[in-house]
């Protein structure tokens, strides 16, 4: 049994890739995509016609339209080729807008369900800004799974528990990636490894959490640097894997082992915790990491937005 094999007894794997063509090889459950995916697939000569004939047939629509579409078509390719779920992102540029978010959610699932794709098979991303958020617990008690992303502080998931969100996307590898920078010639690899990395340990803190107060959103690992974060997350709810780490995971047969237990999580001794807007702000605003992350996350997401929609044009 390879890792990855191994892997899929104790975890959900999805794949995180708008490549929907190299999904086969890997048989994950369920595909993540965002919008720096979406602009890396079209550019590719195998999948520059999907660009084309969303252009052809809606090019006189409004573009945000017009990329909503192209985000479905992809998501209904992906949806052929697998068993389980797609993760499609409402634009980064409406992050802070709670009743804009609502309404391009609604208007994705609309246009999923148009093509004969059931709700269930579809989740919406979205920024765990506080609107963001808000927006999230008013699509849930519509019925819309949400899936919110660029998650990297403890308060933005205990805020995504109260909301009764589907699913959360906490970032391994960028949490990883500024903790290094921070760190600078004083980072040691080795004494960041595994169980130490920052990132892994951050989404070990949600998991507990969430198991020891039954809270019900999924915990999904994401954007990961290395398959030993992955592996030190062996048993968290799910955790989407780009497809050069699927590729590594399968190419060893190294022993992998359940890390994260839920029913060991919920023996642990931890308070409940709990935010309003202030206080989540606050803690937020408290966790420099995490703000400069969300904010770099966004803006980057922003410009690929306005990148794919150049090349629409």
């Amino acid at each position: 049994m390879n890792q990855l094999e191994a892997l899929k007894q104790f975890t959900t794997v999805v794949a995180d890739t708008g490549d929907f063509k190299q999904l086969a090889q890997f048989q994950p459950q369920d595909a993540t995509t965002n919008p720096s995916l979406i602009l890396k697939a079209v550019q590719k000569p195998e999948y520059l016609p999907l660009l084309k004939d969303t252009v052809a047939a809606h090019g006189k629509a409004p573009m945000d339209e017009q990329i909503d579409r192209l985000l479905v078509r992809f998501g209904c390719e992906i949806l052929a080729t697998i068993p389980g779920r797609v993760s499609t992102e409402v634009d980064a540029r409406l992050s802070f807008d709670t009743q804009a978010t609502v309404a391009r959610a609604k208007r994705i699932m609309a246009l999923y369900e148009a093509q004969g794709v059931q709700r269930e098979r579809v989740l919406i991303k979205i920024a765990s800004t506080w609107e963001g958020i808000q927006a999230a617990a008013e699509l849930e008690r519509e019925g819309i799974r949400c899936n919110l992303t660029l998650l990297f502080a403890f308060c933005q998931a205990v805020a995504c528990g109260d909301a009764k969100v589907q699913l959360i996307s906490p970032f391994v590898g960028r949490i990883y990636d500024w903790y290094k920078k921070s760190a600078g010639a004083a980072w040691v690899e080795a004494d960041n490894a595994q169980a130490n990395d920052p990132g892994v340990k951050s989404v070990t803190a949600i998991y507990n959490h969430y198991k020891r107060h039954g809270i019900a959103t999924e915990v999904m690992g994401a954007s990961f640097r290395n398959v030993g974060q992955i592996t030190a997350l062996a048993g968290c709810d799910l955790l989407t894997i780009s497809p050069d780490l699927l590729a590594q995971l399968a190419a060893t047969d190294a022993p992998l082992h359940r890390v994260l237990d839920a029913k060991a999580a919920a023996t642990l001794d931890l308070p409940a915790v709990h935010f309003d807007e202030a206080t989540f702000r606050y803690a937020l605003n408290e966790d420099a990491m995490a703000t400069e992350k969300l904010a770099e996350g966004i803006r980057a997401f922003c410009v690929d937005a306005v990148k794919l929609e150049a090349l629409m044009r």
